[in-house]
C-alpha cells in the first residue's frame, strides 16, 4: 500500500506514517511546559483559548503541533499566526480511518507531545492513538455528559428545553463521547435565549475550563485510576 498524501502546513512533519506501529509515549514531566498535540476541524477558538492563555503565563503548556481534519479549517490560521507546527490531512486519507489515525499518532509522537486535546474535532479518535497515548486523550464536550452526545448537542439540549446544561472535559476512548470524566462545568439557560445565544455562552464556558483542566494536568494532579474513574487532586503538589 502505498504511503497516504497528507495536506500539509509550512511546517508540517513528513507525510508517511511509520511502517511499524508508534509505541507508546512516555509520561509528561510536570515540572516542565507540558507539550500539547491539539486537533481541530473548526474556527480554532478553544486552540486560541489555550494559546492566550499560555501567553498570559496562568497555563503551564506549549502547543507543539495542531493537527486539523479539514485543511481549509481557520484553526490553522490562529495555529500558524502564532507560529505554531500545523498539519492537515485529506478527505481521502479519511476514507480509511485507521490509516489517518496511525498518521496522526506518528506525528504526535514526533512533535513529542504529552498530551492530545480534541479542541472541537469532529471525528472519532481510534486505536492508533489512544494506544500510543493511553488515558493521554482529552475530548471538550458542548454538554453535561453522559446527556446529549454527538455532534450536535446544544441544538439538542435547546430542543429539549433543559433548564442546564453546560460543558464536559473528559478521557477518551473507543466509545464516542465516553470515557473517564475530568471536570464538567454547568450552565443555567435562561428562558429567552435563543439557540444561537445559547450556543455563545457554552462557548465561553469552553473557553474557560478547557484550560484550567489542562492545568491540572500540567500539575500532575489528574489521574485514572484502575476502576475507569479520574481522580483529581485538590492540592497543588504533583503525584509523586
Amino acid at each position: 500500500m502505498s504511503a497516504p498524501k497528507l495536506a500539509q502546513g509550512p511546517q508540517a512533519v513528513p507525510s508517511a506514517p511509520s511502517p511499524q506501529p508508534p509505541q507508546p509515549a512516555q509520561g509528561p514531566d510536570v515540572s516542565a511546559p507540558l507539550r500539547l498535540g491539539v486537533l481541530i476541524s473548526g474556527g480554532g477558538t478553544n486552540l486560541q483559548a489555550i494559546i492566550d492563555r499560555i501567553a498570559a503565563g496562568t497555563l503551564n503548556a506549549q502547543v507543539a503541533i495542531v493537527i486539523s481534519s479539514r485543511p481549509g479549517a481557520a484553526g490553522l490560521r490562529r495555529a500558524e499566526a502564532a507560529g505554531i507546527q500545523t498539519m492537515s490531512l485529506s478527505k481521502e486519507l479519511y476514507e480509511d480511518p485507521l490509516v489517518a489515525d496511525e498518521a496522526i499518532a506518528t506525528a504526535l509522537l514526533r512533535a513529542k507531545v504529552d498530551y492530545v486535546i480534541m479542541a472541537g474535532y469532529m471525528r472519532m479518535v481510534r486505536y492508533p492513538i489512544l494506544r500510543t497515548f493511553k488515558n493521554r486523550v482529552i475530548n471538550l464536550h458542548p454538554a453535561l455528559l453522559p446527556s446529549f452526545k454527538g455532534a450536535h448537542a446544544i441544538q439538542d439540549a435547546y430542543d429539549y428545553g433543559v433548564k442546564v446544561t453546560g460543558v464536559t472535559v473528559h478521557v477518551a476512548d473507543e466509545r464516542y463521547d465516553c470515557g473517564p470524566i475530568i471536570a464538567q462545568r454547568p450552565l443555567e439557560v435562561e428562558e429567552s435565549w435563543t439557540v444561537d445565544e445559547l450556543e455563545r455562552h457554552v462557548h465561553d464556558l469552553e473557553h474557560e475550563l478547557l484550560p484550567d483542566v489542562i492545568q491540572l494536568l500540567a500539575e500532575g494532579r489528574v489521574s485514572v485510576s484502575a476502576d475507569g474513574k479520574v481522580c483529581v487532586r485538590q492540592d497543588e503538589r504533583p503525584n509523586a
